[in-house]
């Protein structure tokens, strides 16, 4: 019998495997990083073991260190969550030969599914439509640039021991394929430690539609449904959805019969997900298996009432699976987004910073998997996922309308994240009606638009921060408290204090009255009654109407939140004037924190339009810098490996 877990992962899923061990009344035990001492999944844990520094590759990704942590801690079992070594069938391996059981699919079944190339051949002998495309040993430039131009373009490239969008690039012509296969390499060798590469025949217009399965150590195999992943960013899911809009009971029993198939075929013993992709209505193609939990797991919890996890626990342990096929239909219907720090008005790349105030909503149906709080931070060695919200309802409308109300009514301050996005994504009317395939956000949505109508909110967040720093001061203050606050022996003349909105600066004039304050901003003045203030919120009545704004600061800059506008960005205008920056003619400075992967010119090299200078890696995710014009590398300022902050230069090209 499992008596205790080591999870040998971090952050939301860390937490969520602590979670059921806690209710199955198992010792879960926690592996941290550097950059992880602090992190809640570590304290939540019974027992936590430090692995090494932040980079993967010195910690999670090690896998001595894991199993030397579970044998330090006496562990019965090991839980890989998902990323790092969850589908490493050697990691796999090396639980079993220790004596320690791995709670996922057998090594085998790693092997041949972990291999795009290997499990596409597999399908095909089962029957189940594949791709077409290329999956041969012969990794070569020449072999594969071969193999592009006979599939055709466009083409997709992908990283075999893949997920997560990671070493995936779309060709669209000839001339792309070797720079594309080289960055798509670099991606993979650096996430997977495998840098071999398959490629696909790309479809312009597609829905990615995947079925959860099951297996135990006894023959027996099922499908948990469906879930719709159709809404992506950058390779990489951003919505997830079940049961899918567009499902048919007859198609449902045809992808989930060849689900069912691929999980026999390879006597598959545990969680997994087979992936297909939908062209037009009801032709279907397999694209891979991915042997091991999924992010977007919550979503098939949330319609059948299983715990996803706890099965994981009991099938590894040997126990059958109790649940039939014919059990299984959705009770309602459930959504899933994820909450990135990213921007998605620079092209969704990720940032990093501190939280500084996490609050959600308590409403019946809503679920948040996290692995953050308070005073987080988000550095640039892991996944840029906050968190999981997760809403269910009796049908899809209903689910849709419980979403966007929780991630209004959600408080993330302190960075950038992609929560007003989410928002945005939500209101649209093509969504709304299912109406959608893998490049909608690219092809329908203005990222340019998303929180534009904020403007007309910068006074109420203004008068907000002006109303909590009031209260601040009146609270501290020891002298002649006997005088009113904003006593001033010139009657006439307010107080005042002024902030930035970007270019924008509003000056809040106010003066306390004996039951109000009176406002002036602007050629307005407005009556205001401050209702309450505590360390995280200010409640105030601006004419007539009630207003309850959640406030975090880090030095002079504060961060609003209400639910009609979301997060709003205030700035203390300095008393002085700030210096200002000197930009540097033809200088290319990095759009994100990160690490330099790659230096790609030398002082003094001919530079083209298009050519790229730098390969920078932020998140595990990689983004080349490219000239936007001719010329000639003046100065390269950064090295390879370096690790770096938004805004620093990398080179300076005349």
């Amino acid at each position: 019998m499992i008596k205790s877990v080591l999870i040998a992962n971090r952050g939301e899923i860390a937490s969520r495997i602590i979670r059921t061990c806690k209710q199955m009344g198992i010792e879960s035990i926690a592996v941290y990083s550097d950059a992880d001492r602090n992190s809640p999944f570590v304290h939540q844990a019974d027992t936590a073991i430090h692995i090494g520094a932040s980079q993967p590759s010195e910690s999670y990704l090690v896998a001595e260190k894991i199993i030397e942590a579970a044998k330090r801690s006496g562990a019965d079992a090991i839980h890989p969550g998902f990323g790092f070594l969850s589908e490493n069938k050697d990691f796999a391996q090396r639980c079993i030969d220790e004596g320690i059981v791995f709670i996922g699919p057998h090594p085998k079944a790693i092997d041949l599914m972990g291999s795009k190339s290997k499990a596409k051949t597999i399908m095909k002998d089962s029957e189940v439509p594949i791709i077409p495309g290329y999956q041969g040993s012969d990794q070569s430039v020449e072999t594969l640039s071969k193999a592009a131009k006979e599939i055709g373009f466009p083409v997709l490239l992908k990283a075999t021991a893949g997920g997560g969008g990671k070493g995936m690039r779309i060709v669209h012509k000839a001339a792309e394929v070797k720079d594309a296969i080289a960055a798509a390499k670099r991606e993979a060798q650096s996430s997977f430690g495998d840098d071999e590469l398959i490629i696909e025949k790309y479809f312009p217009s597609a829905r990615h539609i995947e079925f959860q399965i099951f297996g135990d150590k006894h023959g027996n195999a099922i499908h948990v449904l469906e879930r719709e992943c159709s809404i992506q960013r950058r390779y990489q899911k951003v919505v997830e959805e079940s049961p899918s809009s567009v499902m048919t009971k007859k198609l449902r029993d045809e992808m989930g019969k060849a689900a069912v198939n691929a999980a026999k075929a390879i006597e598959y013993d545990n969680a997994g997900t087979v992936e297909f992709i939908l062209v037009g209505k009801d032709e279907f193609y397999f694209l891979e298996v991915n042997t091991r939990l999924q992010v977007e797991h919550p979503v098939t919890e949330m319609i059948t009432g299983l715990d996803l996890v706890q099965l994981q626990i009991e099938v590894a342990d040997g126990q059958p699976l109790e649940i039939k096929q014919a059990d299984l239909s959705p009770n309602g219907y459930a959504l899933e987004c994820r909450l990135y720090a990213e921007d998605p008005a620079n092209d969704f790349l990720p940032v990093t910073g501190d939280i500084l105030a996490w609050e959600k909503p308590l409403v019946e149906g809503l679920r948040f998997d996290t692995g953050i709080e308070s005073g987080s931070a988000i550095s640039i060695y892991y996944d840029p996922m906050i968190a999981k919200v997760i809403a269910h309802g009796k049908d899809r409308l209903s689910t849709i309308r419980k979403m966007e109300y929780a991630l209004r009514n959600l408080v993330c301050l302190g960075m950038t994240t992609n929560q007003d996005f989410l928002i945005h994504l939500m209101q649209q009317e093509d969504f709304i009606a299912g109406k959608y395939d893998t490049h909608f956000i690219k092809n329908k949505i203005d990222t340019s638009a998303v929180g534009k109508n904020k403007t007309n909110f910068h006074p109420i967040a203004a008068l907000a921060v002006c109303l909590k720093r009031w209260s601040e001061r009146d609270a501290n203050r020891s002298l002649l408290q006997q005088i009113p606050s904003t006593w001033r022996s010139n009657f006439y003349q307010h107080q005042a204090e002024s902030y930035l909105f970007g270019e924008e600066e509003i000056t809040v004039n106010y003066r306390k009255q004996k039951e109000h304050f009176e406002i002036l901003i602007g050629e307005k003045t407005h009556e205001v009654q401050l209702l309450n203030t505590d360390q995280t919120k200010v409640k105030f009545i601006l004419d007539g109407m009630t207003y309850q704004c959640t406030i975090a600061n880090k030095e002079e800059s504060y961060f609003v939140h209400h639910p009609k506008f979301g997060q709003i960005k205030v700035q203390l205008k300095p008393r002085f004037p700030a210096i200002e920056e000197v930009k540097i003619k033809g200088g290319y400075a990095a759009p994100m924190p990160g690490q330099v992967v790659k230096v790609l010119v030398q002082s003094g090299a001919k530079v083209k339009s298009g050519d790229g200078l730098v390969v920078l890696s932020s998140m595990k995710m990689e983004n080349t810098i490219v000239a936007d014009e001719d010329g000639k590398v003046d100065e390269v300022y950064v090295e390879e490996g370096e690790n770096i902050e938004a805004g620093v230069l990398l080179v300076k090209v005349d």
